[in-house]
């Protein structure tokens, strides 16, 4: 049995840093990186929820008769907004973003069955594809919000910035009671 052990086996892992006092300090790693796996996970969830939405849309939009066609196009229906809904309220708590996009998701597609149900003409394809348009707009919008307010902040910096704004008189209005002219 061969044991392989590095010749030279270090007792303490430090380093010399340029410190003030040419004192040694330990090593740092920075830990604020997610680890791989999770960020790879997260890339295939995304990715196959994607697919299986465009199946779904595909099957759908073909009137292809299959097993798999109602839950693709529900699943399809609601991810779809919501992921756009999510994508365009950037800035907010992630936990506010998803119940906001989960609420609305179902508002949309309620929305979206409205006119075909009070019309009495219940069409699979038109409503699959309003729902496309509407998430289109959503993913689209997100974007351009950010390059023509590129500095801006969140809503909540933005409001307290108002809010300062108002308490120090350098708004470009004023409340003043009792002031008569």
């Amino acid at each position: 049995m061969v044991v392989l052990t590095p010749p030279d086996v270090l007792v303490s892992m430090r380093a010399s840093h340029p410190t003030p006092g040419g004192v040694e300090s330990a090593m740092q790693t920075i830990k604020n990186k997610p680890p791989p796996a999770a960020s790879d996970l997260l890339s295939v969830a995304a990715g196959a929820a994607f697919a299986v939405s465009g199946v779904g849309v595909v099957l759908a939009l073909a009137d292809v008769q299959s097993p798999l066609r109602a839950p693709f196009v529900l699943f399809f229906l609601f991810a779809g907004p919501a992921c756009g809904l999510f994508a365009a309220l950037s800035g907010f708590d992630p936990a506010v973003r998803a119940a906001v996009a989960a609420a609305g998701a179902v508002g949309i597609g309620l929305l979206a069955a409205l006119p075909a149900s009070s019309l009495h003409i219940l069409d699979v394809g038109g409503g699959v594809v309003a729902v496309a348009v509407i998430t289109a707009l959503l993913f689209l919008w997100a974007p351009a919000r950010r390059m023509r307010n590129p500095g801006s902040g969140t809503p909540s910096d933005q409001f307290l910035k108002a809010i300062k704004k108002i308490r120090s008189g350098s708004a470009a209005f004023s409340i003043r009671f009792g002031a008569k002219k």
